[in-house]
């Protein structure tokens, strides 16, 4: 039986398979792009406005793979991430130095803003998730940051120690005109004109994945959110309506990690509200 960095004895086995992932993985997109450096690495680097949809499907199957994968496959997958890291490079706009992908500040940010994201927006939106399993999750997704270059001591591994750091490096964060790029494309990723219902239908899902960030957050976006309840609403009912679909079409598209995990490990190995409440 080959193992992964997870298994069903995991937090994040079972709160990575929430429907409600899709929107929070959005939600993390916006939070990241507050920081200067690491946005412009983004927008100088990445061909998201001309493949919305691969770039997302990639972010989602690295989460995938070293998720459900084997340790092998997640090894292989962070050093890929780690050799294009390497390789490219930026440039700050507002001072003109240069900015290196793998820097530890700028990893740490990243990692930081999507593991947030993620236990944030999915515990709102109805996975019951307790205090103490929320830093079990952040414990846990230290060794995902390990395989991408980081020291995991110096990772956040607890609610306590994530919202430390965010006080920490709030002040380094801005509203810039590549947060500016990235706010539109993420509220409307399809430029072609013919996709435009497809843009106005998303639009609502979109920004509610926005306001669904801390609300410090919105007071550097500079942009409105929508009120407090009505984002609970929205993502109680994202998720009600994604649950409703069966578990064959949830867990094996886009990536099907999940089925391919199950098939390594044997059925009890399904994610669950109820396999979670057990941990």
């Amino acid at each position: 039986m080959a193992k992964g960095l997870f298994g069903p004895d995991t937090v994040t086995w079972h709160l990575h398979a929430d429907p409600a992932m899709w929107v929070a993985g959005v939600c993390g997109l916006y939070l990241q792009s507050l920081h200067p450096k690491a946005v412009a690495a983004v927008v100088q680097n990445s061909r998201f406005r001309e493949d919305p949809l691969g770039r997302l499907r990639r972010t989602g199957d690295f989460v995938g793979v070293t998720t459900y994968g084997t340790r092998e496959a997640a090894e292989a997958a962070a050093r890929r991430v780690r050799q294009v890291h390497r390789r490219l490079s930026a440039v700050d706009p507002r001072t003109g130095e240069d900015i290196r992908l793998d820097d530890p500040g700028l990893l740490l940010w990243v990692h930081c803003a999507e593991v947030h994201s993620f236990a944030d927006v999915v515990g709102r939106a109805g996975l019951p998730l307790t205090g103490a399993q929320v830093d079990r999750y952040f414990d846990e997704q230290r060794r995902v940051a390990a395989l991408v270059g980081l020291d995991p001591e110096a990772v956040p591994g607890s609610r306590r120690e994530m919202a430390d750091y965010f006080v920490r490096v709030r002040p380094e964060l801005a509203r810039t005109e590549d947060s500016e790029v990235v706010y539109r494309f993420l509220h409307l990723p399809f430029d072609q004109w013919w996709l435009l219902g497809v843009d106005l239908g998303y639009l609502p899902l979109g920004h509610l994945a926005y306001s669904a960030q801390p609300r410090w957050a919105h007071e550097v976006h500079r942009h409105p959110a929508y009120p407090r309840l009505a984002t609970a609403a929205g993502l109680f009912s994202f998720r009600t309506a994604a649950l409703a679909l069966p578990a064959a079409v949830r867990w094996r598209y886009p990536t099907g990690h999940v089925y391919r995990a199950v098939e390594r490990l044997g059925t009890g190995a399904f994610p669950s509200p109820a396999a979670l409440a057990r941990l």
